[in-house]
């Protein structure tokens, strides 16, 4: 029975063990998967979307404004207290007085009120109107494709914007992790170190000063771990965030950090020019100056008649009775198709200074798309000269890396035989966790700065 229940122990620890392993393996991302997934799931994204899908709407919209326009009515009215009118009661029968209600003591030559609606009415009908010419329409049209054209450009940059961050947060996980790993392994050497020192004061070979130098070292190399960690933790917190990623959810980076530095490290940077009107935010500007051209347009077209044709049909029943649908009441018909022109003829100058308005708008978009032909030009040159920067800055850091981890090893071995004292490889080991500190910041230098580069360029 024993074995029995250890055999079943087994067997659901290694499912439960197996469903680690997959919900581990769930969410795994090369940097491009990563950026494809972000593009489908992050909430930016969908607005953008949902702005692209709403200036499809406002094009129609406005395209409808020219179209036939059908409008129905129905009324059904009691006349409580009906208006009256005087009236000479000398072209009154005397026959119709009593139904009137007018007094047999009236004078021949006197007036009295008399209603002559009925106690109800109801009517119902439709109009069709129809726009002929506005000019202000016309313009219309045009400024509604331009803003899809604008939202859909929009959505364009926004997804540059998100790649961009996706990128930088992929980058800042995948330097934290290498940085993770140096110092666990210089925790493992810290604490043989410990172990070693011990052993040799057990002996008396060694000062109790020498072990809890080396305890510091340990400590030390025990917080360098931690810090790593809440630097993973919270990399990891915003490259989910800026994925759409559910913040609860595990994901794996499947790039190394080597597949991006070293194309960076082989290839030089050519300078020259690059197709700036292709550029995202130069494309921008020229919607917007084409978006101010038309509203200049349009507020010139408010000086230009409008003109509408109506056609309206109805019918209309009175009566003293309630029931006017019942067959005995006549229904009476009435239509009518017409045309109404408005033409503006004087606003005292408030037109005239809207247009100027709008003209001064216009030469302000101009001037900003000629000022980002030079920003953009000016960015490219910037980018590369921090990519160049960048990589002799991560050669550099490199070396010093490399020199402070030999001088670190050489000390710890001078330890080993007695040559060298403990505060000194202490210094060192400092002098190596900041080098190693220095080359995770060249290395996210370097990774951004080359992102950046491709983002001036416009190929992000």
């Amino acid at each position: 029975m024993k074995t029995k229940m250890k055999q079943l122990l087994a067997l659901l620890l290694v499912m439960l063990w197996g469903g680690q392993i997959d919900a581990q393996d769930d969410l795994k991302f090369t940097l491009a998967e990563a950026q494809d997934y972000a593009l489908t799931n992050s909430y930016v994204i969908q607005n953008s979307g949902l702005d692209v899908m709403a200036a499809r709407k406002k094009v129609w919209e406005t395209i409808a404004m020219g179209l036939p326009q059908i409008s129905g009515s129905a009324n059904y009215t009691k006349n409580i207290d009906a208006a009256k009118s005087p009236l000479p009661v000398a072209i009154i029968p005397k026959d119709f007085w009593d139904e009137l209600g007018i007094p047999d003591d009236t004078p021949a030559d006197g007036t009295y009120p008399i209603s002559f609606a009925q106690k109800f009415n109801s009517d119902y009908g439709f109009t069709v109107d129809q726009l002929i010419f506005d000019g202000s329409y016309i313009v219309g049209i045009g400024s509604a494709k331009i803003y899809l054209q604008m939202a859909t450009q929009t959505k364009e940059k926004t997804e540059i914007e998100i790649k961009h961050a996706v990128a930088q947060s992929y980058f800042m996980v995948l330097a934290a992790e290498e940085n993770l790993q140096v110092m666990k392994e210089n925790l493992a050497n810290s604490q043989k170190l410990e172990s070693d020192t011990r052993a040799m004061y057990d002996n008396g070979f060694s000062e109790e000063q020498d072990v809890d130098q080396m305890r510091l070292l340990v400590q030390k190399a025990e917080n360098e771990i931690l810090k790593a960690e809440r630097e993973i933790r919270v990399a990891r917190m915003v490259l989910k965030y800026t994925m759409g990623v559910d913040v609860e959810s595990r994901i794996g980076l499947t790039d190394s950090l080597d597949g991006f530095i070293n194309p960076l490290l082989r290839q030089k940077e050519e300078i020259g020019g690059f197709d700036y009107t292709s550029h995202i935010d130069f494309r921008l500007l020229d919607t917007q100056r084409q978006l101010s051209m038309k509203e200049f347009k349009l507020a010139r077209s408010a000086y230009l008649p409008k003109i509408n044709g109506f056609y309206s049909w109805s019918k209309i029943a009175y009566g003293n009775s309630g029931n006017l649908f019942k067959s005995s009441v006549p229904w009476f018909r009435s239509s009518m198709i017409g045309m109404n022109i408005s033409v503006p003829i004087f606003t005292s100058g408030q037109q005239m200074a809207k247009v100027k308005q709008m003209q001064f708008a216009y030469q302000q978009a101009e001037n900003e798309q000629k000022l980002a032909e030079q920003t953009l030009q000016k960015d490219y040159l910037t980018a590369v000269a921090d990519v160049e920067s960048a990589v002799d800055q991560f050669r550099n850091d490199v070396d010093n890396k490399q020199l402070a981890r030999k001088i670190y090893n050489k000390t710890t071995i001078k330890y080993n035989n007695g040559i060298s004292s403990s505060v000194e490889l202490s210094q060192t080991e400092t002098q190596y966790i900041q080098a190693q500190g220095a080359w995770v910041a060249s290395v996210i230098q370097l990774l951004n700065s080359k992102i950046t580069l491709d983002k001036a360029i416009g190929k992000l």
